[in-house]
């Protein structure tokens, strides 16, 4: 997959858009020691990228870079990989 991108800011936009056209959601993983449901992503502030999670009735937001993985990870992770790279 290419990403045309000529900055920083649209280097983050197309690994945003890459991340949210491959990964599988839902899948389920840990965070905090609590079972939660990935549901989708969003874009944070500036060039974050948000993984949306719920339990129950509650819904939270946890950067991508933290978000642990389940293992097996789902399809497309690799692209959280490649963004967490990219941060350095």
């Amino acid at each position: 997959m290419a990403i045309d991108a000529h900055d920083e800011d649209e280097q983050a936009m197309g690994l945003h858009e890459v991340i949210v056209d491959t990964l599988m959601v839902p899948f389920m993983t840990s965070v905090l020691g609590v079972d939660v449901t990935v549901e989708s992503v969003d874009n944070g502030k500036g060039n974050g990228i948000l993984a949306i999670w719920a339990r129950g009735g509650i819904r939270q937001a946890i950067g991508v870079v933290g978000l642990p993985l389940p293992e097996p990870p789902p399809a497309g992770a690799e692209w959280i990989d490649t963004y967490r790279y990219w941060l350095g």
